[in-house]
């Protein structure tokens, strides 16, 4: 009953409902339970769990792969569907409606004990199940997702979001067992309330606490924000990159190649995590139909590099070159003036976005803790990317419209960041043709992962120190040892002119 119902195409139609909680294709579920070993489709006590089942699409393809798995063992095919979802396929919905449709896909019924469901429990959740959970409220956020009471703490006429694999304490307890492997793609995100609708991620939670019940194996696929950036991810980050039990990772720059008409900032990614596993990782960078895959240790530097074939010029950069420019980008809100601000009379004149140009600022509003107020300054806008979620693409630097070289006396809003100052004019306009060059957004191009730029995307850019001449990237080839197929790599990341 379960082959003869089986419909690919209805959970494909519902896979893209939302960018915070993407309900996944069945194709993309089969290419990550692929990267288990086959062995465990014929495994009738190997124990599988969806911590975060929405359309329960991942417990029906496990279910499917384990029915051909198992048949030698269990020839009945009814004895065989009674065994696998009686005693290997377990799953909890993230809310209660996505515990119904997740029933539907595996039982064939929204009740586990209902007429037409293809197993027949003592009650209607069966082992998939669904628990109302509230959020832990502790100085006006939540103290297990952390986020905002003001925006969560809606009552029982809204959905409140508190994912019950991660608002407990003792998670194993929720279905009182041990799991081999742990599936799942996770909620990534909940809104905290804040300014300019922040975001906070919350998918690293998930694979946190699915590590903590130290299962065989765990499959997930998430954000690849974590790679470099995200809010509340530098620990995460710092885990993963020096967890070597990660055995794979299969890295989409273009969530579009992956999820069909959903739009990811910085892409998305499925890993295997093996607990039995001490190397290096599988890294898989994928760009529609074209795999680079390389074996490395994804530790090598603070954030994880997603293109491989970057990582042996920016070691051959690290080895010429002692000071980047991290230690000239200043911080963001550079003078304190944040781009909301509102123009005086009179005061410093101050940079603010384009589209409202220069004002004045008060000398007490000011701040100049870096020291470069009186000095010749080159700024970029902090998001010179804006509105662009693909950013396997390079960073957009053009001529008199987004570089500019601010005189001495003149501060700027957080609209723009300083990437360098100078006593001189002439420094400054010769600093300015470096970042045009290629290798210049080539090595920012490597850790950006938002349409915002800050100092932790120039630490592969060396600082040349010395700024007298025009640069060229025949000039920085030289300079730093690049190699021909090396830069024919570069100049095809990195192929739009400046204007």
């Amino acid at each position: 009953m379960l082959k003869q119902v089986y419909n690919p195409d209805v959970l494909t139609c519902i896979a893209n409902l939302s960018s915070d909680e993407v309900f996944t294709p069945p194709s993309v579920v089969n290419q990550m339970l692929d990267t288990l070993p086959k062995e465990l489709w014929s495994d009738e006590k190997v124990t599988f769990l969806d911590p975060v089942s929405k359309s329960g699409v991942f417990l029906r393809e496990i279910t499917k792969r384990l029915i051909d798995g198992l048949e030698s063992k269990i020839p009945n095919l009814e004895e065989r569907i009674e065994h696998i979802l009686r005693n290997q396929v377990f799953g909890i919905g993230i809310t209660e409606l996505t515990s119904l449709i997740s029933r539907r896909s595996l039982y064939c019924s929204k009740y586990a004990n209902g007429e037409y469901s293809i197993v027949q429990f003592d009650d209607e959740q069966g082992n998939l199940k669904y628990f109302e959970t509230e959020h832990t409220w502790k100085s006006g956020s939540c103290k297990y997702c952390g986020v905002s009471k003001e925006v969560y703490d809606r009552g029982n006429e809204l959905e409140n979001y508190a994912y019950s694999f991660i608002h407990s304490e003792n998670p194993e307890k929720l279905l009182n067992m041990k799991f081999d492997v742990i599936v799942g793609n996770p909620p990534y995100q909940l809104e905290t309330g804040g300014t300019q609708r922040q975001a906070k991620p919350i998918y690293q939670k998930f694979i946190d606490t699915s590590i903590k019940l130290n299962p065989r194996y765990i499959v997930k696929i998430i954000p690849s924000r974590w790679f470099s950036g995200g809010m509340g991810l530098k620990n995460f980050r710092e885990k993963m990159i020096n967890d070597k039990r990660l055995k794979k990772i299969f890295d989409f720059e273009n969530s579009s190649d992956i999820f069909p008409g959903v739009d990811i900032a910085g892409g998305v990614c499925y890993f295997l995590w093996d607990k039995n596993h001490s190397g290096k990782c599988e890294f898989n960078s994928v760009n529609k139909d074209e795999t680079t895959t390389v074996f490395r240790y994804l530790n090598k530097f603070d954030i994880l590099i997603r293109n491989s074939k970057s990582i042996p010029i920016i070691e051959k950069i690290q080895e010429k070159f002692k000071l980047f420019l991290t230690e000239k980008v200043s911080s963001t809100k550079p003078f304190g003036i944040s781009t909301n601000y509102k123009s005086k009379n009179e005061g410093f004149r101050c940079f603010f976005k384009k589209s409202v140009g220069m004002g004045f600022v008060s000398r007490e509003d000011l701040v100049d803790k870096h020291k470069i107020l009186q000095k010749w300054k080159v700024v970029v806008p902090e998001a010179p990317i804006a509105g662009q979620t693909d950013f396997s693409k390079p960073i957009k630097f053009y001529h008199n419209q987004n570089v500019f070289i601010l005189k001495p006396g003149v501060c700027c809003s957080e609209s723009w960041i300083v990437l360098n100052s100078f006593d001189t004019e002439n420094e400054a306009k010769f600093f300015k043709t470096y970042v045009f060059t290629k290798i210049f957004r080539f090595l920012v191009l490597q850790t950006v992962i938002s349409q915002h730029v800050n100092r932790k995307n120039f630490s592969f850019v060396p600082d040349l120190e010395s700024y007298s001449i025009e640069y060229s990237d025949k000039i920085l080839i030289e300079l730093m040892g690049i190699t021909n197929s090396e830069w024919d790599y570069i100049n095809s990341r990195i192929q739009e002119p400046f204007i």
